[in-house]
């Protein structure tokens, strides 16, 4: 079974973001994520599904494991790094610019 608490701050880590970044691009306040730390205290699955959405990945992403695992290239991972931090307008419309590309 994964370590919930230890995959979020390799998640958090991977992106360089502080607890405050992932706060913000999860809609969460900072302290409950520092609580999380402090108490040992696993999220909630509403609330770990808000941390999945931040981090621009699914549940399903978060808890997979070995060959079940997405494996990004370093330019895939870039790009959802940036994802996360655009607003919902800006993803519908990047999303509207990449369909249409070949």
């Amino acid at each position: 079974m994964k370590d919930i608490l230890n995959e979020i701050t390799r998640l958090r880590l991977e992106r360089n973001w502080s607890e405050y970044e992932l706060a913000k691009n999860s809609g969460l306040s900072q302290s409950t994520i520092s609580t999380w730390y402090r108490k040992n205290q696993i999220p909630t699955i509403p609330t770990l599904n808000k941390v999945c959405h931040g981090f621009g990945i699914t549940m399903s992403q978060f808890f997979a494991e070995g060959d079940d695992a997405i494996n990004l290239t370093p330019k895939q991972r870039e790009m959802l790094d940036h994802w996360s931090s655009l607003t919902k307008k800006q993803q519908e419309l990047f999303l509207e610019l990449f369909k249409t590309m070949p």
